[in-house]
């Protein structure tokens, strides 16, 4: 059983808690994490669902996503979510999401990070993640076209491209 962390709309936990896959309370909102890698070419790190995942099986999707868990922080809900979906360990303790997207139930904090990462290194969580690659945004969006890669809207993975080297782009060594 997971729990989430209850908000309310202007984004205060209200010491409430909710257990995942139950209906939404009016006016109950959840934290929501995805994280871009990119790397030094412009390329998006970018992983294939496994089949057997609820919700967008076999499906290409950006690098990681998930909820924050009770007690997470969006900085502490990312870095788990990168370690855990595919083994790589970033420190964001004193870095701002580059932006927040509001939705029904919730807000979508988005890192962005610039790493150079060997993907061959990266330990794959067998329940997530089958395969990941680097792409390009024109890989990414042919792959939109053909149904292979979840379905966002494109201008919203322009605008990470886009803003991949500006200010708040989390960038490593």
């Amino acid at each position: 059983m997971e729990l989430w962390d209850v908000y309310d709309i202007n984004r205060n936990k209200t010491n409430e808690t909710m257990v995942r896959g139950e209906p939404f309370e009016k006016n109950n909102y959840h934290l929501v994490v995805h994280i871009c890698v990119f790397n030094s070419n412009g390329e998006m790190l970018i992983q294939q669902r496994q089949p057997f995942k609820e919700g967008w099986p076999n499906m290409w999707d950006i690098t990681v996503g998930g909820s924050a868990i009770k007690d997470d922080t969006s900085q502490s809900a990312a870095e788990r979510e990168l370690f855990e979906e595919i083994g790589l360990r970033v420190d964001l303790k004193n870095i701002r999401p580059h932006i927040t997207i509001n939705f029904n139930n919730g807000f979508d904090d988005v890192y962005l990070i610039e790493q150079e990462v060997d993907i061959n290194e990266l330990l794959l969580q067998y329940e997530e993640v089958q395969k990941v690659k680097w792409a390009s945004k024109e890989e990414i969006f042919s792959m939109m076209e053909s149904g292979e890669f979840i379905p966002y809207y494109h201008s919203l993975i322009q605008l990470f491209f886009d803003m991949r080297k500006q200010y708040g782009c989390h960038q490593t060594k």
